[in-house]
């Protein structure tokens, strides 16, 4: 029995140090277990799901919607640009989609593979395309960084580890499929994945270079952070705030930020 945990021990550590990987924009390592294609594919079937659902109304032909769409492309053209300088482009099967989302809630993301939902609450927060695209490239850098793909492979990891403990029966490809299902479900449970609050600080800086490689002032996202925590908008605060590290913190790490991502910005 002892020699059973020692070889599945052994058999853990060397699949953790096989599958690290390093993020593309803050250069973070994470933890990468899962296909992204797999996550990819499976993001896009949800993504339809929740755009066909009966409570879903999605915006089009106004010039909010227009502006969505103008701000992502942007952001996403900018976005392949640099990962193809960098000459890893091609790990990004990306096949980007932008929606005007009708909602009360402040909010916005972005699934695995560049399917992105914009609500009509955060629009008086964002202000101006300065703004979206704060939170555009925010949520976007999230996608770019594989945080969703980090987060798959540790459930993986600690699954693994139950088996260890002799909590659970052997892997398989199934039980990837089920950790897969569990975290990335139709609709809902990926527009409410909740990152931790090193991913979110991750996604700031990544949002914010990402922002002015598409030609967006990166010093609006100060001003969008603060409006987001007055409130004065009137706008109802959402998940997007709630599960986001405190205001202070978000605002002083972007402008220690703010000189290298200003390094970016071309007007």
């Amino acid at each position: 029995m002892k020699k059973i945990f020692k070889y599945s021990a052994m058999a853990l550590l060397a699949v953790t140090a096989v599958g690290c990987a390093t993020s593309a924009i803050t250069g973070r390592k994470y933890l990468k277990l899962v296909d992204s294609n797999t996550i990819n594919q499976q993001s896009s079937l949800a993504y339809k799901e929740f755009l066909s659902d009966k409570t879903t109304k999605v915006i089009t032909g106004t010039s909010q919607a227009t502006t969505v769409k103008r701000v992502g492309n942007n952001i996403a053209a900018a976005t392949m640009r640099y990962l193809k300088e960098k000459g890893i482009a091609d790990n990004y099967n990306f096949n980007w989609e932008f929606n005007l989302i009708q909602s009360d809630d402040a909010n916005a993301w972005c699934m695995p593979g560049g399917k992105v939902a914009v609500f009509t609450g955060i629009l008086p927060i964002t202000a101006n395309e300065a703004g979206l695209a704060t939170v555009m490239g925010h949520e976007i850098a999230h996608a770019i960084e594989e945080h969703s793909v980090a987060q798959a492979s540790n459930q993986m990891v600690l699954q693994m580890g139950a088996q260890v403990l002799g909590a659970a029966g052997a892997l398989s490809t199934n039980k990837g499929v089920d950790v897969m299902n569990q975290l990335y479900g139709i609709g809902a449970p990926l527009s409410q994945l909740k990152f931790s609050r090193n991913d979110e600080l991750a996604a700031d800086k990544a949002g914010l270079i990402i922002m002015a490689m598409a030609g967006y002032d990166p010093r609006e996202a100060i001003a969008f952070w603060e409006r987001m925590a007055s409130g004065k908008s009137g706008a109802q605060q959402s998940e997007f705030l709630s599960t986001h590290p405190s205001d202070a913190r978000r605002i002083a790490q972007l402008q220690e930020l703010m000189p290298e991502a200003m390094k970016y910005y071309k007007k």
